[in-house]
């Protein structure tokens, strides 16, 4: 016979793994659900999804909402997901912006923030600057600082798994900064660090173009290019945060070629507009998609993606960049992917931080809260 110590692990085990399936079939559905539509969706019995939506319910994670007005009869019991018992955020620090964007836990978007910041900012400045944005945020939507669960910042450079900025050649001086360490202490909630680019290739996976697409190279084209990449459905970062880092091979041209374009304008995108009337002006927009072509043919060798999309600032210029990456592709590769334009803008960072910390606040709230 069992002894009473496992067979009472055994329940406990029991309980969290069908609590875990109430609470997935509870946010999955979106809308409200009645007991016997919550316990179809979860394969559960009835009696039990009841039981389970009790413990959701007074831990905050679930309400039951009163009954439908005109009901005949006895009224069936609605609940839904609670969305608003918490918040994540998602934090962008560039060269020249910061953005901000708050949602609640169901993924929506409850405020959003942005504020301009000097290329020369000293990196201490910068991070007091997007604390106090996020602090600003979280006052306009009206939302106290414990509701808040949990933060990813997105930052031009390399991280380890710690949160610490190992390398950024953009951001020089918030090298070696624990940037994890140093917006928990200021917010007290879970915080993660990550490359911009691979929070905004994350970013296009959940609600850009890139939804339903397994394999995906994103690249980041503006004031300096960057790449990421999901590879089977995941993100693929490395195990040092380096993947997609080929920018670092100076003779692919990624290095310079922004600069080289910057250098026929006062703005690179000004350049692609005004590339059909000047003619130094086409050749440079021609020799930054050349450049450009050539690390992403590297990667599209390399993985050989079904998509690749191209954001930052530079994705504004549209079919202007577009249609000559897709020429040179064509001649460089064995199959060309589709190509096309980001469809967030420049929030694909931000959302990408925000998609994050709500991964986390799954992992380590809900299932691990569930264990207890």
């Amino acid at each position: 016979m069992r002894n009473r110590e496992n067979s009472g692990a055994d329940q406990a085990f029991i309980r969290a793994h069908n609590a875990q399936a109430a609470l997935r079939a509870l946010r999955h559905t979106g809308t409200p659900a009645t007991l016997s539509q919550l316990a179809k969706t979860a394969g559960l019995s009835r009696p039990t999804v009841e039981s389970v939506l009790a413990d959701l319910t007074a831990r905050g994670w679930a309400e039951e909402l009163p009954p439908d007005d005109g009901a005949m009869g006895r009224p069936a019991r609605r609940f839904r997901f609670h969305a608003a018992a918490g918040h994540a955020v998602g934090l962008d620090i560039g060269m020249r912006k910061a953005l901000v964007i708050v949602t609640d836990l169901g993924g929506r978007v409850v405020a959003t923030r942005r504020c301009a910041l000097g290329d020369d900012l000293p990196g201490p400045d910068r991070l007091e600057r997007a604390g106090n944005l996020v602090e600003e945020c979280l006052q306009e939507a009206r939302l106290a600082p414990s509701s808040l669960w949990a933060l990813t910042v997105g930052l031009p450079g390399l991280m380890d798994r710690a949160g610490r900025m190992t390398r950024s050649t953009v951001l020089p001086g918030l090298t070696g900064v624990n940037l994890s360490g140093y917006f928990a202490d200021r917010f007290g909630c879970r915080v993660n660090a990550e490359n911009d680019a691979n929070l905004a290739t994350l970013a296009e996976h959940w609600r850009g173009c890139a939804r339903h697409v397994d394999d995906v190279v994103y690249i980041l084209a503006g004031r300096r290019t960057g790449a990421g990449m999901i590879v089977g459905g995941r993100l693929h970062r490395g195990p040092n945060g380096a993947a997609g880092e080929i920018g670092n091979l100076r003779l692919l041209g990624w290095w310079d070629a922004p600069g080289d374009l910057e250098s026929h304008g006062a703005d690179a995108a000004a350049v692609f507009g005004a590339a059909q009337a000047d003619p130094e002006a086409a050749e440079a927009v021609r020799a930054y998609t050349a450049a450009l072509s050539n690390g992403i043919a590297a990667l599209v060798l390399t993985l050989d993606p079904d998509l690749v999309v191209i954001g930052g600032g530079l994705s504004r210029a549209g079919e202007q960049l577009l249609q000559p990456l897709r020429d040179r592709l064509g001649e460089l590769c064995l199959t060309t992917p589709r190509i096309e334009v980001s469809a967030l803008g420049d929030e694909s960072v931000a959302l990408g931080a925000v998609r994050t910390a709500l991964d986390h606040i799954d992992q380590e709230v809900f299932e691990a809260g569930l264990q207890l």
